[in-house]
């Protein structure tokens, strides 16, 4: 059984949402906490290559994103009590430490601090 997280939507506020078709919808969603600063795109992942592009990235362990936060280990701190799947605690990574998770679909997502 696969453990409740968050979905995008509870943890960020939709700016956009337009239906695309039957199936797919473009969001964007931005931090509650600065919704006029950066836009994320959430891009549709129903076209073939896109799932296997994700899963080979993932079956590697590589993050499809990298974002910069102020300190890694407080941010890690918040996702863990927000339920996010996290798959690397943080770790030094020459100049930068550097911590991995889950996005809910079907991402890694590495968030990292410059020393």
């Amino acid at each position: 059984m696969r453990e409740a997280v968050p979905t995008a939507e509870e943890v960020a506020d939709l700016k956009h949402d337009v239906f695309m078709g039957e199936r797919e919808r473009w969001l964007t969603v931005v931090s509650p906490e600065e919704p006029g600063c950066t836009e994320l795109l959430l891009e549709p992942g129903g076209h073939p290559p896109a799932g296997t592009y994700r899963g080979t990235l993932v079956a590697d362990g590589i993050a499809l994103a990298q974002f910069a936060v102020d300190d890694v280990r407080a941010e890690y701190g918040r996702l863990h009590g927000s339920g996010f799947r996290l798959t690397q605690e943080p770790r030094e990574m020459g100049p930068v430490i550097a911590a991995v998770f889950d996005d809910t679909c079907r991402n890694l997502i590495q968030i990292a601090t410059q020393r």
